[in-house]
């Protein structure tokens, strides 16, 4: 896995070992990033359930502002903190090492641009968080929400329950991204 594009170009970045994570291969991060190019630059990114923290540093390396990495797996926060070393975007990172809830809670006060939401699959986790970042003000109508998932249908199901719109769905083999607003 590497940075694809921006000041960071082809810095490779390591990953976790085992299957508690899926990295988001390169192909569908490149995709991701041609969509929301136009609305990266001096943007504050929220990378939740951020794994390796690809997502967050190719933000950055695009002219994001700012990226927050949520992820409560010791390991991960070990992996992220080398990988922002690696790429020296010390000073626009922000890393939580905590459940999604509580990292929500902590940044209330912050307004979010974009949201990368890679939860484990098979979990609550989507609605659970979209919806509390909707009550806590840290997503307004402008931000970006972007899902990832292996269960398209579930997830559209879930979100429905809620006040947001689906702007965009895009799929990748296994992978299908729906790209969600408040409404």
């Amino acid at each position: 896995m590497r940075i694809i594009s921006g000041k960071a170009r082809g810095t490779k970045l390591y990953t976790l070992e085992g299957m508690q994570t899926r990295p988001t291969l390169d192909r569908v991060r490149e995709s991701l990033f041609n969509i929301i190019q136009s609305d990266i630059q001096d943007a504050i990114i929220l990378d939740l359930f951020a794994g390796s923290g690809a997502i967050g540093l190719e933000a950055i390396s695009r002219g994001a502002k700012k990226a927050i990495f949520c992820d409560k797996e010791k390991s991960a926060i070990n992996i992220i903190k080398k990988n922002i070393e690696k790429t020296h975007f010390e000073e626009k990172s922000e890393i939580y090492n905590m459940d999604y809830k509580e990292c929500i809670e902590e940044i209330k006060h912050k307004k979010i641009d974009i949201v990368y939401i890679d939860p484990p699959y098979g979990t609550d986790y989507v609605l659970k968080s979209v919806k509390q970042m909707i009550d806590l003000q840290i997503v307004n109508d402008e931000t970006i929400m972007i899902i990832e998932t292996d269960d398209e249908k579930r997830i559209i199901q879930e979100i429905e329950k809620i006040n947001i719109k689906i702007t965009d769905i895009r799929i990748y083999g296994r992978v299908h991204m729906i790209f969600i607003k408040t409404s």
